[in-house]
């Protein structure tokens, strides 16, 4: 949290709640902001045979993230704090690594997204629950979000689950491993 206290925040927070909040919404941003760019990157550097159906279905979810980044950044400034939108700023404060996957297969792409998203979401609901008793304008508004962002989710592991029920990423805990457990359950597939 910044040192610097915002010269006003909503009505019934302090300015010191107003800029714990803020603090924790910046952070929301800068993974939405990632998130919106590692989307637009996965639709351009997706191949074979699945491409169009991928390609298709990650327009909406990077426009739709891209209303998240708004409304969070919107609601950084209501709160009386300078949102910080920069790529520079992104890069210095995430905890995560850069988005490694370039060119791949749908299958690889969507493997690494379910590792994407699992972070996303798992950061976003740690953000609900913080803000729930203290502001519940932020916590609705980062509850609207998982909402979209757990349906987003399950539009990737659809791709990944076998008939019987088991994804093709279980266990996996990185985006490369995601993505290679995703392509060798396909490879394993196609050879039966």
């Amino acid at each position: 949290m910044s040192r610097d206290l915002p010269k006003y925040t909503v009505p019934s927070l302090t300015p010191e709640d107003g800029a714990r909040v803020a603090a924790i919404l910046q952070e929301r941003l800068h993974a939405l902001n990632d998130l919106a760019l590692t989307l637009k990157h996965v639709h351009w550097n997706v191949v074979g045979p699945h491409f169009i159906a991928v390609h298709e279905m990650l327009d909406p979810q990077v426009d739709a993230v891209r209303l998240m980044v708004d409304a969070t950044a919107e609601r950084i400034a209501t709160l009386g704090v300078a949102p910080v939108g920069t790529p520079g700023a992104l890069v210095a404060a995430r905890t995560w690594d850069d988005y490694a996957i370039g060119r791949a297969s749908t299958t690889e792409h969507l493997g690494a997204l379910d590792a994407v998203y699992v972070g996303v979401i798992t950061d976003h609901r740690r953000a609900a629950a913080d803000t729930e008793e203290l502001d519940t304008v932020t916590n609705d508004l980062l509850v609207g979000h998982l909402s979209e962002l757990e349906l987003f989710h399950w539009f990737v592991r659809a791709h990944l689950e076998s008939s019987g029920g088991a994804l093709s990423t279980a266990g996996a805990s990185t985006e490369k491993g995601a993505a290679t457990a995703a392509k060798s359950a396909t490879t394993s597939d196609s050879a039966q």
